[in-house]
C-alpha cells in the first residue's frame, strides 16, 4: 500500500510507523507526506492499536525536506507552494493529534522537518550519537509548519538557542532543550522504547486517548488560525531575495552571498 512509509503491527497492538527512504535519509517528499497523512488516520481508527512508535530506517531518522521537493517548490507559484506548505502543516497535525500514544524512536540525525517530526510525539527517546538542528535558515527560509509543535515542546526560550541560528546540537543538548526525553546507547534503544510502550497495555485505549487530547486543549494553542500564520509566513519568506539564493546557492554547491564563514 505505502512506498515510502512501513506500518506494522504486532499481536499487542503496537504498531510501527517507520519512514522508509533510508536512501535519501527519510527526507520527506511530497508522497511521503501525503502517505504519512493516510497512516496516521488508518492507526487512528484502527481500535486494535494500542500504541504507535515512530521510526526511521537506516542511519537517520528524517533529515527534513526532500531536495527534489524543495526544488520543484523553487518553481511553484505563491498559491501552489502555500499549498504544499499546507500538507506537510495538515501530516504534522494529524500526527500530533493521533488519539493513541505516539512514540518517537529517533535511532538517528533529525533536521529541520525531522526535528518537528519527534516534536509532535508524546516522547521521544533518542541515541546518544545523533545531532539535530533547525537548518532552514542557511537556505534563507524558516522553520515555519513545524514552528508550533516544536514551541509546544521546548518553550520559547529553549527553542530562541537554537530556532534561527542553523547550528547542529547534540543528543544531550536535545534533551536540555526538551526536544527528546532521554537519550541511550543505540544498543539500549528497542528496550527503552518497549519501556515506554508498556504501560499503556494496562491503559484503557480511551481513557488514554482522552487524557491525550485534554493535555492538547490545555497546552498552547495550535488551531486553524495559528496553522495558517505559519503557512502564510513560510509562503512570504519563499518569495525573498534571500530564499532565492540561499536554495539557488544550495543547488549549485556554493556558499550563499550572506555566508561569512
Amino acid at each position: 500500500m505505502f512506498e515510502t512509509i512501513r506500518v506494522e503491527t504486532d499481536p499487542r497492538g503496537v504498531a510501527t510507523l517507520t519512514l522508509a527512504r533510508e536512501d535519501k535519509h527519510n527526507a520527506m517528499s511530497a508522497q511521503m507526506i501525503a502517505e504519512l497523512s493516510q497512516a496516521a488516520e488508518q492507526l487512528g481508527a484502527d481500535d486494535s492499536v494500542r500504541v504507535v512508535v515512530l521510526t526511521g530506517a537506516g542511519k537517520s531518522f528524517c533529515a527534513g525536506g526532500d531536495l527534489g521537493w524543495m526544488q520543484a517548490q523553487r518553481d511553484m507559484d505563491a498559491a501552489t507552494r502555500s499549498a504544499e506548505a499546507g500538507k506537510l502543516a495538515a501530516m504534522l497535525g494529524a500526527l500530533n493529534t493521533l488519539p493513541k500514544p505516539l512514540i518517537g524512536r529517533v535511532q538517528g540525525n533529525a533536521f529541520g522537518g525531522g526535528v518537528g517530526m519527534a516534536a509532535v510525539c508524546d516522547v521521544a527517546i533518542g541515541v546518544d550519537t545523533l545531532k539535530m538542528g533547525f537548518t532552514e535558515t542557511r537556505l534563507g527560509i524558516i522553520p515555519a509548519t513545524i514552528g508550533p509543535y516544536v514551541l509546544a515542546r521546548m518553550g520559547e526560550g529553549h527553542a530562541r538557542r537554537v530556532f534561527m541560528s542553523a547550528r547542529l546540537f547534540s543528543a544531550q543538548e536535545a534533551v536540555d532543550l526538551e526536544l527528546l526525553a532521554r537519550v541511550v546507547p543505540a544498543d539500549d534503544l528497542d528496550a527503552a522504547i518497549e519501556a515506554e510502550v508498556v504501560p499503556y497495555l494496562s491503559c484503557a485505549p480511551g481513557a488514554v486517548a482522552a487524557a491525550k487530547q485534554l493535555a492538547r486543549d490545555l497546552g498552547p494553542r495550535i488551531d486553524a488560525d495559528v496553522v495558517g500564520h505559519t503557512i502564510a509566513a513560510l509562503a512570504a519568506r519563499w518569495e525573498t531575495e534571500e530564499a532565492a539564493e540561499g536554495i539557488g546557492a544550495f543547488f549549485d554547491k556554493r556558499k550563499p552571498a550572506w555566508a561569512k564563514g
